[in-house]
């Protein structure tokens, strides 16, 4: 633990150094400093309407979030059990994978409208894939003995899923979940950027249309602290599990 502190620690100020001196470089025009980038941040962070887009984001995040991992778990579960099928739609969902994901935006406003249901479905469309993929080959992965001593016993398909597959592949699925939330986190945010009247993605189009060179720092230093830190917690969880088994 205290090793990984220090790691965290010297990371995070060879990050501060190079920001600072790219700073000096460039000045603020181009690139605010941290001292200003926190101080624009703090100011942010008393105003109602910062809170107001912050909450619009997080429940667009947490909605998309929740249908990502829930159905790249069902959609892996499925195809992964069911070897046929998982032969067959692998490759497709690598495929679809491999498409980038704006040229899909005008598909999914056309859809869903502007609003949240678009930035929901954006962002799931990212996460969703990856968790499937991990999940699916987890699964395949499996000793087959599990499988088999899971149907003498006349296991359900319910019951064979959270007794023996979930269990038994949870390190593969905790890396997935940990992919799946970056990437849905990401798909969320390019929404706001790109069509949305609220949201802390709508901000920092905002900021640029105007050329705020703090603003626009201080909403993606929020943004990156958040994620590096629940991605850390993950990755830690993510080890241990791996470890474990």
């Amino acid at each position: 633990m205290r090793d990984r502190i220090l790691h965290i620690g010297s990371v995070l100020l060879f990050v501060l150094v190079v920001w600072q001196v790219i700073h000096w470089v460039t000045g603020s025009i181009a690139v605010s400093s941290p001292v200003e980038t926190v101080e624009r941040l703090a100011a942010l962070m008393r105003t109602d309407e910062f809170w107001g887009h912050a909450r619009e984001t997080t429940t667009a995040f947490v909605q998309a979030l929740g249908i990502a991992l829930g159905g790249g778990l069902l959609i892996g579960l499925l195809l992964g059990g069911w070897r046929p099928a998982g032969q067959v739609f692998e490759p497709i969902l690598i495929a679809i994978y491999s498409i980038p994901k704006v040229t899909l935006y005008p598909v999914v406003l056309l859809l869903f409208g502007l609003g949240m249901s678009a930035k929901v479905a954006f962002g799931a469309i990212h996460g969703i894939i990856p968790v499937a993929i991990f999940t699916l080959n987890a699964v395949r992965a499996l000793n087959p003995v599990y499988v088999r001593a899971a149907r003498s016993m006349r296991l359900s398909t319910g019951q064979m899923a959270t007794r023996v597959l979930i269990p038994a592949t949870l390190p593969e699925i905790v890396t997935g979940f940990r992919i799946g939330f970056s990437l849905t986190l990401l798909g969320s945010l390019i929404g706001e950027l790109f069509a949305s009247q609220r949201g802390l993605g709508f901000l920092i189009m905002r900021a640029v249309n105007v050329y705020d060179v703090k603003t626009i720092f201080a909403v993606t230093l929020l943004i990156a602290a958040v994620a590096v830190v629940v991605n850390s917690a993950m990755l830690a969880l993510d080890q241990k599990l791996h470890r474990r088994m």
